[in-house]
């Protein structure tokens, strides 16, 4: 038999012909479905199935069988009382999944602790994700009035400390691609809406080093955020505290900001990275 030598037509293992080919014939439109429908249930505490259907502009006897056949999984779960759906707990195990295969949460998570402990705030860790910011892990303070963004909640960037310091971090060109898939939405009073303001907030950034939200996103709160870097020196998450202006207040800044951008140095450190 003949010895199999590398060649430049050697496929891939773990990957058919025509790997690349990203046409109708080789994609499932029932599983495309499922997954939109899994997808979207995602953003919600609980929907109805009603809702969900007029979300998504199909039948509700489509959306249905969508449902059961995820439920059967235990990927999404129904409220027989409130007739809600809701995401189903296998999905945190297979979300578990993506945060083992990564050092960034495992690695980030004793700094995070040590952040709330040194501030007295909510601790986040972010990163960038199809254009919005998806948080990782969080360590909360012990305050009764606290920050709350659980792994897997997304957020715009433009309104959110970490989506600001990492979209100072990006090219230009990437930036337009992000406001221009994630158009700058409304959130309170002092959300940066204008692009030429947004524009200058992030040179700001970039100086300083650090971003802050200044209710943007959420009225009374505030938050203050930091780059982590890897060893390419690419900005490959955020770190942040958060938690009400009374506390992250002005006055505050300084001495917040300095904690912020050691953690997400030592972050960086324990990555291979440098700022």
């Amino acid at each position: 038999m003949a010895q199999e030598t590398d060649s430049p037509n050697r496929r891939a293992r773990g990957r058919p012909r025509g790997w690349d080919d990203k046409t109708e014939q080789n994609t499932i439109k029932s599983l495309d479905r499922a997954m939109l429908v899994f997808e979207h249930l995602s953003r919600f505490k609980g929907r109805m199935l009603t809702e969900l259907a007029d979300d998504l502009n199909q039948s509700p006897a489509t959306v249905y069988r969508v449902l059961v056949t995820l439920e059967t999984r235990g990927l999404v779960e129904f409220d027989p009382g409130e007739q809600l759906w809701h995401i189903g707990a296998q999905a945190f195990v297979i979300g578990a999944g993506f945060l083992r295969r990564t050092s960034l949460v495992e690695r980030a998570r004793p700094i995070l602790r040590h952040l709330m402990e040194q501030t007295g705030e909510t601790a986040n860790l972010g990163r960038e994700q199809d254009g919005q910011v998806l948080f990782l892990s969080q360590v909360e303070t012990n305050a009764t009035i606290r920050a709350f963004f659980p792994p897997g909640t997304l957020a715009e960037m433009h309104s959110s400390g970490i989506g600001k310091v990492l979209l100072a971090q990006m090219p230009p060109e990437r930036v337009a691609q992000v406001l221009a898939s994630h158009p700058l939405q409304t959130f309170t009073a002092n959300t940066l809406t204008d692009p030429a303001s947004l524009a200058r907030d992030l040179a700001t950034i970039r100086e300083q080093g650090f971003a802050i939200d200044a209710e943007e996103r959420n009225e009374g709160m505030r938050c203050i955020a930091a780059p982590v870097f890897d060893h390419s020196r690419t900005a490959v998450a955020g770190l942040s505290v958060s938690g009400p202006t009374s506390r992250v207040s002005e006055d505050k800044t300084e001495e917040l900001s300095r904690a912020v951008m050691q953690a997400a140095q030592d972050l960086s450190s324990a990555l291979g990275g440098l700022p």
